[in-house]
């Protein structure tokens, strides 16, 4: 394995580790802070498409690249 691959590999997982912290935090905030359904699914939907973002951008740097 060289060093490219093992900054490939660190970069999926430490992000994959990085995106079910944050959900872990968005669900504790939304529970300490009575947000409701409503205010739960707004959290959790601005979470997610910063995530879709991210999957977005690296799909077309590898159809680009």
């Amino acid at each position: 394995m060289n060093l490219e691959q093992f900054e490939t590999l660190a970069m999926y997982v430490c992000g994959g580790g990085l995106v079910i912290f944050m959900f872990f935090i968005v669900w504790d905030l939304a529970k300490k802070s009575n947000a409701g359904k409503f205010g739960t699914f707004v959290l959790f939907g601005v979470l997610g498409f910063a995530i879709m973002v991210f999957v977005i951008k690296e799909i077309a740097v590898h159809l680009l690249g």
